[in-house]
């Protein structure tokens, strides 16, 4: 079996000071960092995922300061190549697929919960994988909408924790 860890969206944007901050998404990112730790410790992939929004001013916008991913990430993640899409579903008009070749299990994470994470998952093109949305490891702009969020995902694939991901 053959893994890869997809980390969704984690820009500025989402955090203190950025134009849509999540909910606990400091917290969140901690344990992103550790679990791309893990994933590199046991030799899997990593594939960063990077929302650039067409519009020239606003939320994820191009250029803007609040589109970059967080340094602590890209620290953690060391080479792994970033895949920019454009609206939710990360495979959508992108080279996601080439960096999943080979790859039979798709480990999920990221923001936003209720929108990014879940398109992904459930896109047409994930189908190739065995999915699992690690749910410790995602957000979204409050608890509530996290917690639905996961629980709609759960009746169509695996939703776990990270610490029975990497044990």
């Amino acid at each position: 079996m053959s893994r890869a860890l997809l980390v969704i969206d984690i820009q500025n944007d989402y955090f203190p000071g950025g134009g849509l901050p999540l909910h606990q998404a400091e917290d969140v990112e901690g344990r992103i960092v550790a679990a791309i730790g893990q994933a590199r410790k046991a030799g899997e992939r990593v594939v960063l995922v990077q929302h650039v929004s067409n519009a020239p001013a606003g939320l994820l916008a191009a250029g803007a300061s609040g589109t970059e991913i967080r340094p602590a990430i890209l620290a953690a993640a060391g080479e792994a190549p970033n895949v920019v899409k454009q609206v939710a579903d990360a495979f959508h008009d992108t080279d996601l697929s080439g960096y999943l070749e080979g790859v039979t299990e798709l480990l999920i994470c990221g923001m936003m919960t209720q929108n990014c994470v879940v398109f992904t998952a459930i896109s047409r093109a994930a189908e190739a994988f065995n999915v699992i949305v690690i749910g410790d490891l995602c957000t979204a702009p409050t608890e509530a909408v996290h917690k639905i969020a996961l629980n709609a995902l759960s009746s169509k694939l695996r939703v776990a924790a990270s610490g029975d991901i990497w044990r």
